[in-house]
């Protein structure tokens, strides 16, 4: 199947009725380096803190990614827990989620959506992310988790 067929199986929704919250669950905590092992009553929480996105198989209707992002609506939006199915990597899941979630956001005219990656710098750059242009001036408060 060719890249651009195989896109177009895959569908973008910003509507959090849609999100399989035990599918959710089990790609992030067993699947994403940054939450292995994460609870379900955090991730549910997690979810009802913010705004949820989801890439659907447009045959069977199975999730297949998700994001969400962490905003106040009006100047700053933190996107995060962004993650395909390993079974549906390379087919354009995960940009087609971001383009998604970006555009979704537009309307907000935020100043800034930042993100934090180990492992996925080209696809954010393929939506318009780049790095900080001066680090030096963010700093960053660990958490007790």
């Amino acid at each position: 199947m060719s890249q651009a067929t195989e896109t177009t199986r895959y569908v973008f929704s910003a509507d959090p009725d849609r999100i399989d919250a035990d599918r959710v669950h089990r790609l992030l905590s067993q699947h994403a380096y940054w939450a292995l092992g994460r609870t379900r009553e955090v991730q549910d929480a997690a979810l009802a803190g913010s705004r949820s996105y989801g890439v659907y198989d447009a045959v069977t209707g199975e999730q297949v990614a998700c994001a969400r992002v962490v905003t106040d609506g009006a100047t700053f939006a933190w996107l995060c827990d962004v993650i395909v199915d390993p079974e549906a990597r390379g087919n354009g899941v995960g940009v087609r989620l971001v383009e998604g979630v970006v555009a979704d956001l537009e309307p907000l005219r935020l100043k800034r959506i930042m993100l934090v990656t180990e492992d996925a710098h080209e696809l954010y750059r393929k939506v318009g992310f780049a790095e900080l242009g001066d680090p030096e001036r963010w700093m960053v408060r660990p958490g007790t988790l």
